[in-house]
């Protein structure tokens, strides 16, 4: 199964070039040009793990990522920023950000934090299918009273 990724900033040239690195590496690869734009597409798509951009006009990084958490908790969020801000770093790690890079990051760094948080993911997912195997199998009427 690919890794489905979204690709959040306000550089259009940037996004463009970005997501040609990732379908080359055979990644499922969706773009947004703002906060407004990634959480609408969130609200209707699934996608595993979404890079994000700090500074953009409008919803910010950071408010973006308290909206993404919110409608899709598990979806792993990986913040850039062409901007040193140990700041918005730390509140972006607070909030649950994956991890934090600085741009221009090599394509190689990045594939390897997609594929980490990816990893995250599928391990949180996994824990949930066993909690509820779990509830079950030790109450089977439990299912009835979904």
């Amino acid at each position: 199964m690919k890794i489905r990724v979204l690709i959040v900033d306000d550089e259009e040239k940037f996004v463009d070039y970005l997501s040609k690195r990732l379908l080359n590496r055979d990644y499922l690869v969706g773009t947004a040009l703002s906060g407004e734009e990634a959480v609408e597409i969130l609200k209707e798509e699934r996608y595993d793990v979404v890079i994000l951009d700090v500074l953009m006009p409008g919803m910010d990084g950071i408010e973006t990522l308290r909206t993404i958490k919110r409608i899709a908790p598990l979806t792993e969020v990986i913040m850039l920023t062409g901007h040193a801000s140990v700041e918005s770093g730390v509140e972006g790690m607070k909030l649950g950000a994956f991890d934090y890079l600085m741009k221009p990051c090599e394509t190689d760094e990045l594939v390897s934090k997609i594929n980490k948080a990816y990893q995250r993911k599928a391990e949180q997912e996994e824990r949930i299918r066993e909690a509820k195997v779990a509830e079950i199998v030790s109450s089977p009427r439990s299912v009835l009273n979904d």
